[in-house]
């Protein structure tokens, strides 16, 4: 479904158990299987259950860590178009670099989920 809608460099596997984030694209988390708690929005981010079916959109930029995940999570993960993303830990370079290149970051052309007319884009544009 993601690739179908241009989101692509797809992968499968869980949520890293550090805050990360990714300065240079936005972040599609679909989870197929398990559930996990997962903080988003950096160190003093709000922490929030995911389960199987949930999709989860991070704009670049957004910190993202597993708290806690069943044995047997499972998540697909995109971007949009087929670039490359970068891991960003935080460090004062690495912020230094993202204050720069997130803004850059081109608003994705379709919903991962539901295409050119989902409801991702026009919650975007507000």
């Amino acid at each position: 479904m993601f690739k179908r809608n241009g989101w692509g460099n797809s992968w499968r596997n869980g949520i890293y158990d550090y805050v990360h984030y990714h300065s240079n694209t936005h972040e599609v988390l679909g989870v197929a299987r398990g559930e996990a708690r997962v903080r988003f929005g950096g160190d003093h981010g709000k922490i929030l259950e995911v389960h199987a079916g949930d999709v989860v959109i991070l704009p670049a930029g957004t910190g993202h860590q597993c708290m806690h995940a069943s044995k047997d999570l499972l998540v697909v993960g995109a971007y949009p178009g087929t670039g490359a993303y970068d891991e960003c830990r935080g460090s004062p370079q690495e912020r230094e670099r993202a204050l720069k290149s997130i803004p850059k970051v081109p608003l994705p052309d379709k919903d991962p989920v539901y295409g050119a007319n989902g409801p991702l884009l026009a919650a975007w544009k507000r």
